[in-house]
């Protein structure tokens, strides 16, 4: 579903991301670890759309991905912070934003997804404002659903959770996966990687220097391997 192919960016001479390569296959939940400015960000910004690679390819189920938006379709992105209209409650936001992406769903269809992705009824039509990161986080996940996205891309999805939240964003994730959706995650969490997700990259000033199946590896495994290749 996903494909870089020596895929590279630089920024004047500094290099943001160099001969990435790497496949996710549909039902992969990819976690990709790396201190701040390693390039984990540069990656997703890659497969956006964002930016345009310096080297390389970045493809979305064979489609390479360029500026005019001809993978847009298929992908959907949750930020670190999802940046939704406080003053709407949780149906109107969803609504709201799977409408620009060209979906008319019904009020049935959108109290559906809100509760598929583990939002209580109780909070559906209560202001945005009142909500708290995790809730925040469920309204995009149903946002990326909504749209019928065969990609999700996500950025720092667990910091600030609680660990009650970061359970519930695992449980919807392996979900998801059993769906056949895949999952591109950026993060410093590395017991949730480990618990999430299928495939571990470790990136380092642009380089991925360490890939593995999650069965392969435990948390204290791969805290030490993270840690000696930062």
């Amino acid at each position: 579903m996903l494909e870089a192919i020596n895929l590279s960016k630089k920024y004047d001479e500094q290099l943001a991301l160099a001969d990435l390569s790497l496949t996710v296959a549909p039902g992969e939940v990819y976690c990709l670890l790396g201190q701040n400015g390693a390039g984990k960000t540069t990656t997703i910004n890659l497969f956006l759309g964002l930016i345009k690679p310096t080297g390389g390819k970045a493809l979305i189920n064979g489609v390479e991905v360029n500026s005019a938006g001809n993978t847009r379709s298929m992908i959907a992105y949750i930020p670190e912070v999802v940046q939704l209209y406080g003053n709407m409650n949780g149906i109107e936001n969803l609504e709201f934003f799977s409408k620009l992406a060209g979906f008319n769903h019904t009020k049935k269809e959108l109290v559906s997804l809100l509760h598929k992705v583990g939002l209580k009824a109780e909070a559906h039509t209560k202001r945005l404002s009142s909500y708290s990161k995790g809730m925040r986080q469920k309204v995009g996940i149903a946002i990326a659903l909504s749209k019928n996205a065969q990609v999700i891309f996500m950025d720092e999805p667990t910091s600030g959770l609680d660990p009650k939240a970061t359970d519930e964003f695992t449980t919807i994730c392996k979900e998801l996966a059993q769906e056949e959706k895949s999952i591109f995650m950026a993060t410093h969490d590395i017991f949730n990687a480990v618990n999430v997700g299928t495939t571990i990259g470790i990136m380092k000033e642009g380089r991925l220097v360490y890939s593995t199946g999650t069965s392969n590896v435990s948390a204290n495994e791969l805290q030490e391997l993270y840690l000696k290749s930062i």
